[in-house]
């Protein structure tokens, strides 16, 4: 009889346990539910790890990034507009198109 009270109790803290630690679960998730208020969204700005306009130390910064990019954009639209004036001169000696 003894050990089936012991087996009930024990059952019934594990229960305990199963549904303090959901219980922990949920308020943790609400408490990051609610990153759409104001209070949320400056603690969520002030977490952001944002970067430098210039370079500091080994990290690159965005004027840098931004000069990349746009020499990148601008070497591949020269190269793009090249190709396409070399296979419409190719097109024009050989007599295809109008």
């Amino acid at each position: 009889m003894s050990e089936e009270m012991k087996d009930k109790k024990a059952a019934k803290s594990e229960k305990q346990q199963a549904k303090e630690a959901k219980k922990l679960a949920k308020k943790n998730k609400s408490a990051k539910d609610h990153w759409f208020t104001i209070s949320g969204i400056t603690k969520e700005a002030k977490r952001v790890r944002w970067p430098h306009w210039t370079n500091q130390g080994s990290e690159e910064g965005t004027l840098q990034n931004t000069a990349e990019v746009l020499a990148f954009t601008i070497f591949f639209a020269l190269f793009f507009v090249l190709c396409d004036l070399g296979v419409a001169y190719l097109m024009k000696v050989f007599g295809i198109g109008a």
